[in-house]
């Protein structure tokens, strides 16, 4: 089975990457790649693709991993029915009642207790 992925490219800390077709069980960095189709810059958000070989091989049945399927999705390219989308990744806190927007609101100190004060002290 095929599949359409990333492989790093670019210097350290300033990655740049090819989106490839390659055999779904081989690494992206063994270099055996069936065939490069765009790159893709995420620092400067600009991509390149040849829209009519990425269609080609997603017709024939090439796996897309769910960051290519978003810069697709981004590139307008139609997407088989078959393509798995990854779902909204929803955060969720380890320790949500500890949080203090879940802590009971203390009540603002009344003024009574300061009235008393100044009572004994007029006597």
């Amino acid at each position: 089975m095929l599949a359409i992925r990333l492989q790093r490219n670019g210097r350290s800390h300033y990655p740049t990457y090819r989106i490839i077709v390659q055999e779904a069980q081989r690494h992206p960095l063994s270099g055996r790649v069936v065939a490069e189709v765009g790159h893709y810059n995420p620092h400067t958000k600009t991509t390149t693709l040849d829209k009519e070989s990425v269609e080609k091989y997603l017709n024939n049945g090439a796996q897309p991993s769910t960051r290519v399927v978003r810069i697709l999705k981004a590139e307008k390219i139609a997407l088989p029915k078959w393509v798995k989308e990854a779902d909204k990744k929803q955060a969720k806190a380890k320790h949500a009642d500890k949080l203090r927007k879940n802590q009971p609101k203390e009540e603002p100190a009344e003024e009574a207790p300061a009235e008393a004060a100044e009572a004994p002290a007029a006597e």
